[in-house]
């Protein structure tokens, strides 16, 4: 009598073949990224295309820089010649386009529909007050809701009545008796001489662009590792050894770094940007951040698993890392979580570092707190990557 036996159904739980698939030595991980990435139109639209379409699309509507011709109106109640002489002396300034009101009022309705961004108030009397040696004042008002706006409006008509104030002293001085030129020396005892380094044009987009920059690099390598990874775990080609890890990292950070220098070299230098003031500290600040993104990139695919999901939650996370960077606002005026929470990113130490090699000419040991920092947060990363490792990792039976 002979038994036959039945297949187990439990034995259909082996691997998948599909694991073969990802490669485990370092240069075949490597290439093997790197073809995936041109295969991938997402990610090759995420990784590449999309930070250079940035590079010329971001800084065009910062291309003027300063901010001139900034509509302001102006009370006129004393209609006097010296008032008449503030007025002109506005209307001659590149910052201001002055346009009279009969009331305030009127200017504050023209406030209200955004047809002027401030104006000057010449209270009735002033003119009296001048010739007969009484403290005198006029008064400017803007729109706190727009600061550059309202910081040109104010500069404008201070320059304006500084100006016209100190030809009134000097014309005391000569009717005392003293000569034109000691007279035009003395209305500044001290004279003050303003002299803006490393942005000396005082533009927006000098300021801004350098540092967003980063925020584009890191914000779309993170995005698009997350997504190959994601589509990796999706077709259980995720698994690989150490090696093959860190030659997966070595690829995304080779495209990223290729990308980086199109910003140090091309765009920077397109919009006259301060810049190359120490090239070798941005080359070797890029070697180093790079690879740090791709790893945390490579960290949250293996931890989100689904490649649209990346996008979903990377996506909006831009805006507020950028806020607490410690750029855009001074990071002491944070919450103190905020203040610890910042240094888990990348970008806390990159903006710095960056804008300080970059743009200010800073030397390697003036940064080397960024680099540390950004050299920590690789390790750490890197630890958390093989971690979330062993926990995917398919389980043999």
């Amino acid at each position: 009598m002979s038994t036959s036996s039945t297949p187990n159904p439990i034995s259909s739980d082996k691997p998948s073949t599909h694991q073969s698939l990802a490669p485990k030595t370092f240069w075949d991980s490597y290439l093997q990224t790197i073809k995936d990435v041109f295969t991938d139109k997402g990610v090759l639209l995420m990784l590449i295309i999309a930070p250079i379409i940035y590079g010329f699309f971001y800084p065009w509507p910062y291309s003027t820089e300063v901010v001139n011709n900034v509509p302001v109106g102006i009370v006129d109640y004393d209609n006097s010649t010296l008032s008449r002489t503030i007025a002109r002396y506005a209307s001659a300034s590149p910052q201001l386009e002055t346009r009279s009101f009969a009331t305030e009022q009127d200017a504050k309705a023209a406030i209200w529909l955004d047809d002027i961004a401030g104006f000057m108030i010449i209270p009735s009397g002033l003119e009296q007050q001048v010739l007969s040696g009484k403290a005198a004042s006029v008064s400017v008002l803007g729109n706190g809701g727009y600061f550059l706006l309202n910081k040109n409006v104010q500069m404008g008509f201070l320059q304006a009545v500084s100006t016209v104030s100190a030809g009134i002293e000097v014309k005391k001085n000569v009717a005392q008796g003293a000569y034109a030129s000691t007279a035009a020396q003395n209305t500044q005892a001290v004279p003050l001489q303003i002299v803006p380094l490393y942005n000396q044009t005082e533009g927006y987009g000098a300021y801004v662009v350098p540092a967003v920059s980063i925020i584009i690099l890191q914000q779309t390598l993170l995005i698009a590792v997350a997504m190959l990874i994601g589509t990796w775990y999706e077709q259980l080609r995720h698994a690989t050894s150490i090696r093959g890890w860190l030659g997966r990292i070595a690829a995304f950070a080779t495209l990223s770094f290729v990308v980086g220098c199109f910003y140090y070299g091309w765009t920077f230098e397109l919009n006259n940007y301060p810049r190359g003031q120490n090239m070798l500290g941005s080359l070797l600040f890029l070697t180093l951040f790079c690879p740090t993104v791709a790893t945390l990139g490579c960290v949250f695919g293996l931890w989100l698993r689904q490649r649209e999901r990346s996008m979903q939650i990377l996506i909006f996370s831009s805006l507020p890392l950028f806020f607490v960077s410690g750029y855009p606002w001074p990071a002491s005026q944070l919450p103190e979580v905020l203040q610890v929470l910042r240094w888990l990113v990348p970008t806390t130490p990159a903006i710095n570092t960056s804008v300080q090699l970059n743009q200010m000419g800073a030397s390697f040991s003036q940064v080397a707190t960024g680099f540390y920092a950004l050299a920590g947060l690789w390790l750490l990363y890197f630890v958390l990557l093989l971690l979330l490792r062993k926990r995917t990792e398919p389980k043999v039976s």
